[in-house]
């Protein structure tokens, strides 16, 4: 019988274990894990950090494209990041009139391709300290290192930290940054 229990605890501590690591290699972001088999946008409406962001790519219309293949890496503005924004900035953004405006600010935090932290950096030093990245509107953005973290630059020189990096998707990747960046 004791040999049993052991056996028995001995395979329960495999069984946490593997579920340990399994949960461990998902990331979290906004009190909710990442999983790299879910696409973006089924992974972004369970965090609590960006219930904004999911709103806007809804009213955007653009959660179709955003569950599609990809790849895509996607720069994500927390909550907190659009509460920078200007008072109303938001609302009016959300409202039917303003749709392509509000799909130019999201698509701007797109990028069409599938980039690391690692990939960022390496471009950076390769541009001796300086990316360009083209987004899916057709703008550009500037990645540079400021000690160990990548920032973000857009047109108007509004600068956007990555909090988060490399949430892996099944269709890209998310970097969780501070600031909205703005076409």
């Amino acid at each position: 019988m004791k040999s049993f229990k052991t056996v028995t605890l001995l395979f329960s501590c495999i069984g946490l274990m593997a579920m340990s690591n399994a949960f461990a290699q998902n990331k979290m972001v906004g009190g909710a894990p990442m999983y790299p088999s879910k696409d973006i946008v089924s992974n972004a409406v369970n965090s609590k950090d960006h219930t904004t962001l999911v709103a806007a790519v809804k009213a955007a219309g653009l959660v179709e494209t955003l569950q599609g293949e990809g790849p895509f890496t996607v720069f994500a503005p927390t909550n907190s990041a659009f509460e920078k924004l200007p008072e109303g900035t938001v609302a009016t953004l959300l409202k039917p009139e303003n749709k392509s405006k509000l799909q130019s600010v999201l698509t701007y935090h797109v990028v069409p391709g599938k980039y690391s932290a690692k990939d960022l950096m390496k471009w950076i030093k390769k541009g001796k300290g300086m990316a360009e990245l083209t987004t899916a509107n057709g703008g550009k953005l500037t990645a540079m290192m400021k000690n160990d973290m990548i920032m973000i630059k857009d047109g108007s020189g509004n600068v956007s930290t990555v909090t988060i990096a490399d949430v892996n998707q099944s269709n890209g990747v998310i970097h969780v940054v501070d600031t909205v960046v703005l076409p």
